[in-house]
């Protein structure tokens, strides 16, 4: 067997449903029933889904404080007061003031932006920045992705004069700022229709409402934060990220083509992974190691040198990040292991001093997919006395709520049911994850700890092909809320299997039985699996259907994400040289060594394992439940196969067997004499009355064409059976011996018996093998 790394949740849509859907709007039933599973039911919600559209946006004043918002806005433009924009430094952020910056620059406000420092200013408005503002002469201060919980900058802003209108999307806190407005779906009695947007869709929003009609021409910089931001792609953000990934593709902005220029992407036909993987982090990399302004004037910018200088720029700085990342994420990970194991922290809370704050983010989504553990990753500052990081959660573990908790030790802090930052004083950091511990015991259960993979759709082979790729297409874009479809093949068998890449750590499977159903797969990181199953082995995988395109010819592949085999597999080691060095590599908490001569686990092959090996005088005392789920490893031959069948039986049907069956002496392919062997080497001996085998067994055996152990093996049996006395070496013909059958001596028995064992054991088919563990460890049907 081979066990999932995940579980497997199986969406089961209903049939009715589905293929009503199907009939009523003339989609494939494959469409219906993904939509169906992700709750889109109705004829109009399908459409809205299917046909994405501009008319889906929502009237903007619907959303709370919209309209004091713009009424003050457009007051300020047309008294030419000076407005500044207050933005954040990630790419939902930038995303968020560029898009406000083009809203004001088209009604002629007089206007400038600002990104704070996240060294040293930290996240959010602050005091000193708010002061500057005001001395600088601006009486309007309007925040993007940012601002919800200024409680103290917001009171700062009103005692100063400056008018301050906060635009935000994250969770809002128990007390709100006494601003001049906030617009956040997410406040308290706001009644607008969807509260997903990202600080960008607020601000795309505010632009709408500015303007009177939708912002269309900036959807290539509205799409990046929404998608970057891993906002649900549902409702209003499916239509700015499908619609903004297509502008994005043709845009005409000189710095966003320069930015996708760096990333290989220019002229290229876009998706959301695009956005998300190769341009969010190059947005994201700026603010994390230094000031995000300069992303901001990239997707300003208007020249064309200045634009490919900068997004160089940029582009450098994230490879810079990436080393960073790597960095500390090794050291993070060898914290855990050293000092927080996963199994006794069922979160994690690390912290160390010279930790890059503007990265921990990242390494904390690091350690989540490492251990599946909600992770905390804390900058030391000692100077400060503060501990600043951020944090990333799992399913079924509110990051926000879970720390609302700890608001008394938690001056600062916000964010999300899976992701949230913030700053705390470095002596309660101990505090802060006994806390959180505490309360993962009590809303955890043992299952949680284990990923989820969400699968939408079983198919057979057959149902996978180049049409099925183009009807998934349509779903699209694919992101959080809205995820590429998994579909799970059960139970294929194996036509090839290797390891690929530079270092050999990916993994690529066909799988299938015929040249019309035959599938490849591709496992990224998943090399390792490749010594945990056999080529015999029926899989069950799980993944993406993808496109892939090589040399002109098109075919579907899988992206592989987990698979199971769900019967009992047998890895034939017989023979191997290097055996033992792939046995040590086997799970010792799983594994049950076994040997049954005494010799075998002194043997250099083995020596490494032997205060693992089981003998079969404790294989026997041992509960029949202790080998239940288990990797058996033979290391030798059973001296008895009916005594091993026996025992085979009691325990039932193993994990995985390793059969390696090393053995000092084959007797298999040693002669076996006959009956007329033993005639005619008791004729010999009557006739000689005496034979002196120690001197003389070798030119017997020579010229008879036999083995010197024949001569022996022959000699002991009638020794046993009172034929011979044997004195030195020299044989004496017994007088009148009594007449027994051959089979009467034990060294006869063990002999054939062990030549049996071998045949069955050891020089049998892989197959046959195979067939003959199933049969031994089935359940008998009881009479």
């Amino acid at each position: 067997m081979l066990e999932p790394r995940t579980r497997w949740e199986i969406q089961e849509p209903s049939e009715e449903k589905a293929k009503w859907l199907s009939q009523e709007l003339d989609i494939p039933l494959l469409i219906a029933n993904l939509l169906v599973v992700r709750g889109i039911e109705t004829i109009e919600k399908a459409e809205a889904f299917l046909n994405i559209d501009t008319d889906q946006f929502h009237d903007p004043f619907l959303m709370d404080g919209m309209t004091e918002s713009v009424e003050r806005i457009h007051r300020a433009v047309e008294s030419n007061e000076k407005i500044l924009i207050f933005g954040d430094y990630d790419a939902d952020g930038v995303s968020s003031t560029t898009v406000m910056y083009y809203a004001l620059k088209e009604l002629g406000a007089q206007f400038d932006y600002y990104i704070p420092n996240r060294f040293t200013e930290g996240y959010g408005p602050n005091e000193p920045a708010l002061r500057k503002a005001k001395d600088d002469g601006y009486s309007l201060v309007v925040t993007v992705d940012t601002g919800i919980s200024a409680v103290h900058e917001a009171n700062i802003a009103k005692e100063i004069g400056l008018d301050f209108i906060i635009t935000d999307h994250h969770e809002a806190p128990p007390v709100l700022p006494d601003a001049y407005s906030i617009i956040n779906p997410k406040k308290p009695g706001c009644t607008y229709p969807f509260s997903g947007l990202a600080g960008v869709g607020i601000a795309f929003k505010v632009a709408h409402a500015l303007h009177g009609k939708a912002p269309l021409h900036l959807l290539d910089y509205a799409c990046i934060g929404t998608i970057a931001d891993l906002v649900p792609l549902v409702d209003e953000n499916r239509v700015i990220a499908k619609l903004g990934i297509e502008a994005l593709s043709k845009t005409d902005k000189i710095g966003l083509q320069e930015l996708l220029k760096v990333a290989g992407l220019y002229e290229k036909e876009l998706t959301a992974e695009d956005v998300g993987f190769a341009i969010g982090p190059r947005v994201n990399a700026a603010g994390r190691l230094g000031s995000a302004m300069p992303v901001v004037d990239l997707f300003t910018s208007t020249d064309r040198d200045e634009s490919a200088m900068l997004s160089q720029e940029i582009d450098s700085v994230n490879k810079e990040r990436q080393g960073i990342v790597n960095e500390i994420t090794k050291e993070a990970i060898a914290m855990v292991e050293e000092s927080f194991p996963p199994d006794e922290n069922e979160v994690l809370v690390l912290a160390k001093e010279g930790w890059n704050p503007g990265v921990i983010g990242i390494v904390a989504s690091r350690l989540v997919e490492k251990f599946y553990r909600p992770t905390i990753v804390l900058c030391l500052d000692p100077e400060k006395e503060t501990a600043k990081g951020s944090a990333r959660s799992i399913k079924g573990f509110d990051m926000f709520e879970n720390l609302s908790g700890s608001r008394d030790i938690l001056p600062h802090f916000g964010g999300h049911p899976m992701a949230a930052g913030m700053t705390l004083s470095m002596h309660d950091v101990d505090e802060l994850r006994s806390r959180l511990i505490r309360q993962a015991k009590e809303c955890l259960k043992p299952e949680d700890y284990l990923p989820v993979t969400t699968i939408d759709l079983t198919a057979r082979l057959n149902e996978i092909s180049l049409e099925t790729v183009e009807l998934l297409s349509t779903l699209s874009p694919f992101g959080v809320g809205n995820p590429s479809p998994r579909v799970m093949v059960e139970e294929v068998p194996i036509r090839e299997m290797k390891k690929i890449g530079s270092q050999s750590n990916h993994l690529k499977l066909q799988v299938g039985n015929g040249e019309l159903s035959v599938l490849d797969c591709i496992g990224f990181q998943k090399g390792s699996l490749l010594e945990e199953m056999t080529p015999y082995s029926l899989v069950s995988i799980v993944g993406q259907i993808q496109l892939n395109e090589w040399n002109g010819y098109r075919k579907p592949q899988l992206l592989l994400e987990d698979l199971s085999v769900n019967h009992f597999q047998l890895f034939d080691y017989r023979g191997l040289k290097d055996a033992a060095k792939r046995l040590i590599g086997l799970p010792h908490s799983k594994t049950c060594f076994i040997a049954f001569e005494e010799e075998t686990v002194t043997h250099k092959d083995f020596v490494a394992l032997s205060d693992q090996v089981i003998g079969e005088d404790e294989l026997l005392t041992l509960p029949e439940d202790y080998f239940k789920e288990k990797n058996l490893v033979f290391l030798d031959v059973p001296p008895s196969l009916t005594r091993f069948s026996e025992w085979l039986e009691t325990i039932g049907e193993p994990s995985r067997i390793y059969a390696v069956f090393h053995q000092s002496t084959e007797h298999f392919f040693t002669t076996l004499p006959t009956r007329e062997h033993f005639k005619w080497f008791y004729g010999f001996l009557a006739k000689r009355k005496t034979f002196n085998v120690k001197r003389d067994g070798a030119e017997l055996a020579k010229w008879k064409g036999w083995s010197k152990e024949t001569i022996d093996f022959m000699s002991k049996v009638f020794f046993e059976l009172d034929f011979v006395t044997i004195d030195d070496g020299v044989i004496f013909i017994n007088k009148e011996p009594s007449k027994r059958e051959l089979e009467s001596s034990e060294t006869y028995q063990k002999k054939f018996e062990q030549a049996d064992i071998e045949n069955q054991l050891v020089y049998s088919s892989y197959h046959s093998l195979k067939s003959w563990f199933t049969e031994q460890t089935r359940p008998k049907a009881s009479l």
